[in-house]
């Protein structure tokens, strides 16, 4: 969820050219980037509550600490709402007052990485005297819905009333989740298709090795990614697994196709979102939107379209990993390292393309929804995640080795991903291993999670 980007005004007049949108990202792979995102639950030291926007120990706290420190801010109403720095990279908030990290296009994942763990340096140097603390994990394990506080973004409200209309679970999602996702290239449309597909059956496999959500309300939740579920019932119009993409004939056309019958939520003008949820940016195009009779929409009316969709891989001019539970630091790094393992080399898409190129859309579905509560036990076609996992990772793994990227010491890429080849290798999802310190060493209660599981 984006803070308002540079806006196009290129007013648009043909679906041709938002089919040209998409296109313009077509990249040789020579210029191919990897960005890293990452959210995280900010909290109290001392109760473990979320924290309100203002007042001594609030995100606004936090975002004049990091404003100290080079950080520009971005903002509404005359609140800070998001940071920026000329790297490219971002801090915004989520509607809960996650705090997230949108990293700048790296061109290894060693940097990548680097970039993350400075920022968490960053954030723990403002954040340790005002005593709040970070949790890396994907669902907030302790407080309901009405205990945290919707940080003050007009998009926030617009979705906070339209979301309980289409799924029970669209407010748990807005202000209980939190994710990892890696933003990656492509070449083509041929390229963008092949991504996209086996991203998209191969997402499951990730949810497994990063869930690490057991826990609402205090309690086991009886499943092991609680963020995962959630995805199942926020909005069927916006999310899933998009089975058309599988399709003859999918290309650009075919997913501006689908973009453009999701409802919308909002139009941004001069530093307002006017609500528009629910109708549809075809009536924009034509001039019969109810929000606004008689204008039609910009390039940029369109990105920001293009945000309020989300499948669990999300195209934009890149591909969207969306699939995967927030987790520790050495996590946030393997989550980039598996798919640009997987999908910036060739050899490596091929396999991953022969593992699921015969799944059915039914059988995708069923293993998207199975993974949220049987993790690395859930199976597709008589094989279970963990053992396709052993294998994606090895396919990875060569990806990595044949990108021969090096760090300082010596190292490649494939170091990345040692924190889940250690997942696979026992078959232990990170959510398991959280039940079973809550059922011993924590004694029945979550508390000892904020400790343990702090950045």
């Amino acid at each position: 969820m984006s803070a308002p980007a540079t806006p196009s005004f290129e007013p648009i007049t043909s679906k041709r050219q938002l089919v040209e949108y998409l296109e313009q990202g077509d990249k040789p792979p020579s210029d191919w980037r990897i960005g890293t995102e990452h959210e995280k639950f900010a909290f109290t030291t001392d109760d473990l509550r979320p924290l309100p926007y203002d007042g001594p120990r609030s995100i606004r706290a936090l975002l004049d600490g990091l404003m100290a420190l080079g950080w520009a801010p971005v903002t509404e109403d005359g609140n800070v709402i998001a940071l920026t720095d000329p790297s490219g990279a971002s801090v915004s908030l989520e509607p809960g007052g996650q705090v997230e990290l949108s990293g700048a296009p790296k061109l290894t994942l060693h940097d990548t990485c680097f970039e993350t763990q400075r920022h968490l340096a960053d954030v723990k140097r403002v954040a340790e005297p005002l005593g709040i603390a970070f949790l890396g994990i994907g669902f907030q394990p302790k407080w309901r819905r009405e205990d945290i506080p919707l940080m003050p973004k007009q998009r926030y409200r617009v979705m906070g009333g339209y979301m309980p209309k289409r799924g029970s679970k669209g407010l748990d999602m807005m202000l209980r989740t939190c994710t990892v996702q890696v933003n990656l290239d492509f070449a083509s449309e041929a390229d963008m298709v092949k991504k996209l597909r086996v991203s998209l059956a191969l997402q499951p496999v990730a949810t497994a090795l990063f869930a690490s959500s057991p826990f609402i309300e205090g309690r086991p939740s009886g499943l092991l990614s609680s963020r995962a579920d959630v995805w199942t019932d926020t909005d069927p119009d916006r999310t899933g697994m998009l089975p058309f993409a599988f399709d003859d004939g999918m290309g650009f056309e075919r997913y501006v196709d689908w973009a453009l019958d999701v409802p919308m939520y909002f139009v941004y003008r001069d530093g307002r979102y006017i609500d528009a949820a629910g109708q549809s940016f075809r009536d924009f195009m034509a001039g019969t939107l109810p929000a606004l009779p008689g204008e039609r929409p910009t390039l940029g009316d369109w990105s920001d379209h293009l945000t309020t969709v989300f499948p669990e891989v999300r195209l934009k001019r890149f591909l969207e990993m969306r699939g995967a539970d927030g987790g520790p630091w050495r996590r946030l790094c393997a989550l980039p390292a598996l798919w640009v393992g997987l999908l910036y080399d060739d050899a490596a898409l091929d396999g991953a393309w022969q593992l699921v190129r015969r799944w059915t859309a039914e059988e995708r579905d069923d293993l998207r929804r199975d993974v949220a509560r049987r993790g690395l036990g859930a199976a597709i076609r008589g094989r279970t995640v963990r053992a396709l996992a052993v294998e994606v990772l090895g396919l990875a793994a060569g990806g990595l080795a044949r990108r021969a990227r090096f760090n300082e010491s010596g190292r490649d890429e494939t170091i990345f991903l040692d924190p889940l080849s250690a997942i696979a290798e026992s078959g232990r999802t990170p959510a398991e291993e959280m039940l079973d310190a809550y059922r011993h060493r924590w004694g029945g209660s979550v508390d000892p999670l904020f400790r343990e599981y702090v950045y």
